[in-house]
């Protein structure tokens, strides 16, 4: 089953997928079907704690110059940088490379402590598709992301729908592809995380508890690339989603 949040006429619904007269819409929870454009899309769930991977495709790693790490580079990010799909991102004006990241967004659905990797994915309740923008201006230590570069407000967006974990069978291989104004620029496969989703909750919950909501963004692959005020940024996982986001420049925002 596939679900999204929004916002339609003031009011916010849940909503699932419906096909009317050969177009794509929604059906809202009060039984209303609207075109998808004219409803503000949320995160499709209430989110908790935001964990974040970097680094966690071999190919990425190599990508920047880096071997593959010997245990998962592990951050957090504010509730503040979340964004739904059609959603737009801020560029700064002063950032010469900022890029998306095409990731797999694997969301808890109950508490998970000291869990074992053989026991993790019954915890999980679903997944999404994120693109977690960064600006690699601002890094100061490649291990060590600090605030402007992973936690500004609107740079990472997760949807559009929550898709239930009993409708993905295999999330350890699920192609992911983002396309810049329709060009493809990044592609990859969840087969080729360096640290897979069991071992991921089992790491996490052995020293914080896992609670409903929790959302681990697993990382990307290789592909990434520099993008600009104006561009349309389209991340797809197979079974699970096409996300929608565009770059806005500084200016809007001041206005």
């Amino acid at each position: 089953m596939k679900r999204a949040r929004v916002a339609y006429a003031g009011v916010l619904h849940e909503a699932t997928p419906h096909t009317s007269d050969g177009h794509s819409a929604l059906r809202l929870s009060d039984g209303r079907v609207v075109a998808e454009d004219a409803v503000v899309w949320l995160p499709p769930f209430s989110v908790g704690t935001v964990i974040a991977l970097g680094l966690n495709y071999g190919d990425h790693a190599r990508e920047l110059s880096f071997n593959a790490q010997e245990e998962p580079l592990v951050f957090l990010k504010g509730p503040n940088t979340l964004l739904g799909h059609r959603g737009h991102t801020r560029r700064p004006r002063d950032a010469a490379f900022m890029h998306y990241e095409c990731e797999l967004a694997v969301v808890i659905g109950r508490t998970a402590k000291n869990v074992s990797r053989q026991q993790a994915m019954q915890h999980v309740m679903g997944y999404c598709v994120a693109n977690d923008y960064a600006v690699r201006d601002y890094l100061e230590n490649w291990y060590r992301p600090n605030l402007r570069a992973k936690n500004r407000d609107g740079c990472t967006v997760l949807g559009p729908w929550l898709v239930d974990a009993s409708d993905v069978p295999d999330p350890g291989n699920l192609n992911l592809r983002t396309f810049v104004n329709g060009k493809q620029t990044q592609t990859g496969n969840t087969r080729d995380l360096i640290f897979g989703i069991p071992y991921l909750i089992e790491y996490l919950s052995a020293f914080m508890t896992l609670t409903t909501g929790d959302v681990i963004l697993t990382g990307t692959p290789e592909g990434v690339v520099n993008v600009i005020a104006g561009d349309e940024v389209r991340c797809e996982i197979d079974g699970i989603g096409c996300l929608v986001n565009t770059l806005v420049a500084d200016d809007v925002f001041s206005r």
